[in-house]
């Protein structure tokens, strides 16, 4: 394969990459709900421990085992702060929609 066959090989699985993400999102959400009616904490470390492992046993290369653990904090960052707006969604103020960027001169 060349670079282009290897490219095109890159952006498939980047779509398949995008759309388990967003199933990953939607599941996080789900528990966002559960976790509001239920009064549980958004933060659970022994539950991403357990991530961490599960994905590490998985792991069989090219990336090390602290490679995947850094793409994964990252994943759980994203997916806590769903559930938090899960559980606190944010709202918008009316003045920022209408308010001119202060950066722009008339």
């Amino acid at each position: 394969m060349d670079i282009a066959d290897w490219r095109k090989k890159i952006d498939e699985i980047d779509r398949k990459l995008v759309e388990l993400l967003n199933q990953r999102a939607a599941a996080a959400q789900e528990i966002g709900r559960l976790k509001r009616n239920t009064n549980l904490p958004i933060y659970e470390p022994d539950r991403e421990r357990n991530v961490f492992v599960q994905v590490q046993r998985e792991n069989q290369g090219p990336l090390s085992d602290r490679d995947l653990a850094q793409i994964y904090e990252r994943i759980m960052d994203v997916m806590r702060k769903i559930q938090k707006e899960e559980i606190a969604p944010q709202v918008k103020s009316a003045a920022a929609d209408t308010e001119l960027d202060s950066e722009v001169n008339d």
